[in-house]
Formats: C-alpha cells, sequence, structure tokens
C-alpha cells in the first residue's frame, strides 16, 4: 500500500487519557474490585508501551521517571489482584476435574486459595494505603506528562521504534520456541503486547490490516496469559517435580494443569508464526511501504 500523507493517532492524549480514567475507576471505592484492577493495569501497560515509543525523542530522565511509576502501580495493583484470579483459575479447574479434588479436600494450600474472603469483612488499612499510593502516583505522572511537550514527534523515528519493539518480540519468540520456559513464554507475552499497544497509534496507515494484526496479537496474549496463570497455581502449590516427592493425586492434577497448558501453547505458536517468522519483516506483516507525514 503506497502513501502520500497520513497523520498518525496522537500520543501525549491517549496516554493522558489512560491515566485520567485510572484515576476515575480508582475514585469509586476505597479499596478497587478486581475489574477496576484489572482495567487499571491494562491502561498502564498501554501507557508504558506508549512511552517506550516516544522515549528516544523526549527527555530520558524524566520519561523513564514516567515509565517506572507507572510500572509501580501495575505492581501494586497486580499484588491486589493476585489471589482473586488463583481463586478464580482454581474454581474452574475443580469444576473441570471434581474428582481429583475431591481427593486433595485435605490440601491446605489448595483451601487457602479457594477460602473466599468474608464478604463483610472491612478492607484492611494495608489495602487501603496501598490504594491510596497508587492514586497519588498516577496523579504525579499525570501532572508530569500534562507539561511534558509531545508535539512535535518525527514520525520516521517513531516507526524504527516500533521496528524495534517488532524485533525484540521476534527475538523471544525464537527463543521460546527452542526453549519454551515459562518465564520466557511471561516475556514474550509482555512484549509482544507492547508490540499490540503500540500499533494503535499506526492504525491510520492501513486501518484494516493493522486492527486485523492487532486482534490477533490480542488473542495471542491471551492464550498466553491463560497458559501464565495456570503456571502460577503450580508455583503457589511449590510443585517441583521429584520421584515420590508429592502424592499421587497432586502429581495427577498438575499433568491435568499442563494439558490445559499444551492446548493453549498449541494455539499460539501457528499465529505467532504467521506474524514473526524469521524473515518477515514490520513492513511485510503492516503492508505499507512508504511513511509521509
Amino acid at each position: 500500500m503506497e502513501l502520500d500523507s497520513v497523520k498518525l493517532k496522537e500520543i501525549k492524549p491517549a496516554i493522558a487519557g489512560y491515566i485520567r480514567e485510572s484515576q476515575i475507576m480508582l475514585r469509586r471505592e476505597r479499596v478497587p474490585d478486581d475489574e477496576v484492577i484489572h482495567d487499571v493495569r491494562v491502561f498502564m501497560k498501554k501507557s508504558r508501551a506508549a512511552l517506550k515509543l516516544v522515549a528516544p525523542q523526549l527527555d530520558k530522565e524524566y520519561i523513564l521517571k514516567d515509565i517506572i511509576a507507572l510500572r509501580e502501580v501495575g505492581r501494586k495493583m497486580c499484588a491486589l489482584r493476585e489471589a482473586s484470579v488463583l481463586r478464580k483459575n482454581l474454581k474452574e479447574l475443580r469444576k473441570e476435574y471434581p474428582d481429583i479434588f475431591s481427593r486433595l479436600n485435605n490440601n491446605e494450600k489448595i483451601n487457602n486459595i479457594l477460602k473466599k474472603p468474608d464478604a463483610e469483612t472491612k478492607p484492611s488499612e494495608m489495602l487501603i494505603t496501598e490504594s491510596v499510593e497508587i492514586y497519588e502516583l498516577l496523579k504525579r505522572t499525570g501532572f508530569r506528562i500534562r507539561f511534558q511537550s509531545m508535539n512535535k514527534f518525527d514520525p520516521h523515528l517513531l516507526m524504527k521504534e516500533l521496528d524495534q519493539t517488532y524485533g525484540k518480540v521476534v527475538d523471544i519468540y525464537l527463543i521460546c520456541r527452542n526453549d519454551p520456559k515459562p518465564d520466557r513464554i511471561h516475556e514474550f507475552r509482555k512484549k509482544a503486547k507492547d508490540f499490540l499497544y503500540q500499533l494503535y497509534f499506526f492504525r491510520p496507515l492501513n486501518p484494516s490490516s493493522i486492527k486485523s494484526l492487532e486482534k490477533k496479537l490480542d488473542n495471542l496474549t491471551q492464550n498466553l496469559g491463560r497458559y501464565n496463570d495456570l503456571t502460577q497455581i503450580v508455583r503457589v502449590l511449590d510443585y517441583e517435580y521429584s520421584v515420590s516427592k508429592y502424592p499421587p493425586v497432586l502429581d495427577e492434577l498438575v499433568i491435568r494443569i499442563r494439558e490445559k497448558q499444551d492446548k493453549y501453547l498449541l494455539k499460539v505458536w501457528p499465529a505467532a508464526y504467521k506474524i514473526f517468522c524469521p524473515g518477515l519483516t514490520l513492513v511485510n506483516i503492516l503492508g505499507f511501504k512508504l511513511l509521509v507525514i
């Protein structure tokens, strides 16, 4: 697709919007619920991806400070959400494999995860304090970005940065495909999300092609996310296989978890190959050759 002139989506209003929407959601309750935590974490990932895209054209010290602050918000939100995600996924496994769980009814770790918090219990002071700190981090970061000049980006440098992001995903994809360890797969997901969220700003270059690619990447990262959620269950159970180390029923549960992980990866690899196969270039993927703004 040959382009004469096109304007990319504006980046500063998008970042400001992500932070503003996060603040609005966090103001609703003293402690955010699971839905708010999920949505704010997504906004933080989108904000960081956008800042990485423009970082080479801005003051590195200020941008790094913002990226670190937004990463800290995401980390704090993740800590708030972790227990409920584990509980949700373990309950799904229990529903699918009731016989296994009936034989694990005395497993203390599993029972602690499945135990539902008392609805009448007030939020702890620690959670309330954490929520306040998250809001303040967003407030300060939003203020800095408000006064950061982001009006004259060189689109060719933005494209170069997107190309570098794409190259990083290709590298980690190849590492994972040759040695698919959980931590590497998690890193693959994070870098693929950076690429996904940065693509948004380039939609005007080829809307139909880029939206289609975004959809494929979204599906890919969701399956990687489900794989990672199951990894966290195995880790919380402190399971690391060794002969006769665990009760056979726990070995059986982990095998079932591995089977589900295999199914998610079977969905990931064919899609990833079409996007990140060695020899492909960003131009091949996006469907255009020339950028003039």
